[in-house]
């Protein structure tokens, strides 16, 4: 007896055993069983998900003698005779090699005869989007009122190129690719059978391999079986199909968390060893990363094609990333697979490309930094000269709390001048940053004009910020101690600068300069971060 491949001799021969297109095998039952049957259907989808061959129940179910539910019985004699394609009554065209006018003038003539045996004449023409614009042109009538023993089925895999006058007269039925656990469970059901050891990560490579094409899959386990033998191993499958190591992209990503910049010369080297595309380890390697994001904003694994044994990889990374890093490399990785194509040495640009994704540091985001000084998961200790200041913080209070040091007696310096203030203002600044956010970042806009004595002339050119800190001033002359040596007292001026200190100050070369940028005060994210801080907001 001849032998016969997987895919011919597990063809479905019911709806109830095709695979993955429960959504419209369904719908054709249904149809028969309240016999509202159309005269044309076009079946439209990927190759290899079931087109040709739902086509061809639904012909044999049509004129089926005893029908069970909608399905063929693939018993009575009309059933038979379509099994051993000895029926007249079912006539199968192949749109590639009869696209002419010519033939479908044919059709069109033979199409008003009636049935030999059967309730219906069905015509099952293959790739219809091949036919030439004239031919469709020629089947426009017929297709539209055939004779009511007549029904038509087309199937393609360009519906595109299928013109909508066409369409418009069929019912459409969108076939979907075969998800990766349907067609595991599919091979694995085949291996059963045909009593064939192999395990559920092989199937899963052969699945992934065949990109959601059932016959490709059993196309490819027949290939595999015969390099195998009856036990089948996935390494044996890698070596076979070359197909790269799922490993090696847990590689990558766990290089970045532990920032192992050899790494990236070694899995460089294995891809380059074994003869992988680099183009299709860096398609492979989004996808991974895309699982991964997955994982991080859903905190689980139902949205990954894959073993349960990589979905529980997967799942440990759910904490490792931020969704701010993920895009990043995702964003990178996009770029460097449409580099990689045209670069001149794929090998360093592949090396050179991974060492920069592990080299990308981690991010926080403020509303997450916030939401971690709010539970009290940030613990600031800042150090200011031999003092160390204890902070914690909410979102509606600040605590302040002075640590118990060594009392030392300070000297009164009676003699201040500019040039000893200009060396101490940012210890003085440091320290209202801590106690005072809001305040401290206003009082950096300050500028330091004169020193008369024992007070501070200082020019806020910003009138709204000079009010608000004016109302510290005592906070100021208080705190000044323990960054000075002595009280100081803080004059606000109103108006411009003096020349002739512009110049004294030039000469002398003590002025502090400053480049912070200016606070929007219309920017509502500014407010948000003040208000939590538990500051005042920008008027």
């Amino acid at each position: 007896m001849q032998y016969l491949v997987t895919a011919r001799k597990w063809r479905p021969q019911t709806f109830a055993e095709v695979v993955g297109q429960e959504h419209i095998t369904q719908t054709l039952k249904n149809s028969i069983i309240n016999n509202r049957i159309a005269h044309a259907f076009i079946f439209t989808g990927p190759r290899g998900i079931g087109k040709t061959t739902t086509a061809r129940i639904l012909a044999k179910s049509l004129n089926c003698l005893n029908r069970i539910d909608g399905e063929p019985c693939n018993e009575c004699e009309m059933c038979k005779e379509f099994l051993n394609s000895q029926t007249l009554d079912v006539i199968e065209i192949d749109g590639a090699s009869n696209r002419r006018i010519e033939e479908i003038r044919v059709l069109r003539d033979s199409v008003k005869y009636t049935p030999t045996k059967g309730k219906y004449k069905v015509y099952i023409i293959d790739e219809v989007h091949m036919l030439t614009g004239e031919s469709f042109n020629a089947l426009l009538k017929t297709l539209e009122e055939p004779p009511e023993h007549t029904i038509f089925i087309f199937a393609t895999t360009d519906i595109h190129k299928v013109p909508a006058t066409i369409i418009s007269r069929c019912q459409r039925f969108d076939f979907r690719r075969i998800t990766l656990r349907d067609t595991i469970d599919h091979l694995q059901k085949i291996a059963k059978a045909e009593k064939i050891k192999i395990d559920e990560k092989s199937l899963a490579l052969i699945a992934k391999k065949s990109e959601g094409a059932l016959r490709d899959a059993q196309s490819l386990f027949d290939q595999v079986v015969s390099f195998s033998g009856e036990k089948i191993t996935a390494e044996t499958i890698s070596q076979m199909l070359n197909l790269i190591d799922q490993d090696i992209y847990f590689d990558v990503s766990n290089a970045i968390l532990e920032k192992n910049f050899a790494a990236a010369f070694d899995i460089t080297q294995k891809i380059y060893s074994n003869g992988w595309n680099f183009t299709d380890f860096v398609n492979e390697l989004i996808e991974h990363f895309r699982n991964i994001m997955t994982v991080v904003i859903r905190k689980d694994s139902k949205l990954i094609e894959g073993t349960e044994n990589y979905k529980e990889m997967y799942l440990k990374y759910k904490d490792d990333f931020s969704e701010g890093d993920l895009i990043k490399i995702l964003g990178y990785l996009s770029k460097l697979s449409y580099e990689i194509k045209n670069a001149g040495d794929q090998r360093m640009k592949m090396e050179v490309g991974l060492c920069s994704i592990i080299g990308i540091e981690k991010s926080q985001t403020i509303s997450h930094l916030l939401s971690m000084l709010s539970e009290n998961k940030i613990n600031i200790t800042p150090r200011i000269g031999d003092k160390k200041i204890s902070y914690s913080a909410t979102r509606k209070e600040e605590i302040y709390q002075e640590p118990k040091i060594e009392k030392k007696e300070i000297v009164d310096k009676t003699e201040i001048n500019l040039g000893s203030i200009n060396e101490k203002w940012k210890s003085l600044l440091e320290l209202v940053n801590v106690e005072k956010f809001t305040l401290g970042a206003f009082l950096e806009e300050a500028e330091i004009i004169s020193v008369d004595n024992k007070i501070v002339n200082l020019y806020i050119e910003n009138s709204e910020n000079r009010k608000y800190i004016a109302k510290f001033a005592d906070y100021l002359q208080d705190k000044s101690k323990d960054s000075f040596g002595t009280n100081m007292r803080f004059n606000f001026l109103e108006e411009n600068k003096p020349s002739y200190l512009t110049k004294k100050q030039n000469k002398q070369d003590d002025t502090i300069t400053h480049s912070n940028e200016d606070i929007d005060e219309n920017v509502s994210l500014v407010n948000s971060i003040i208000k939590n801080l538990g500051g005042v907001e920008l008027k």
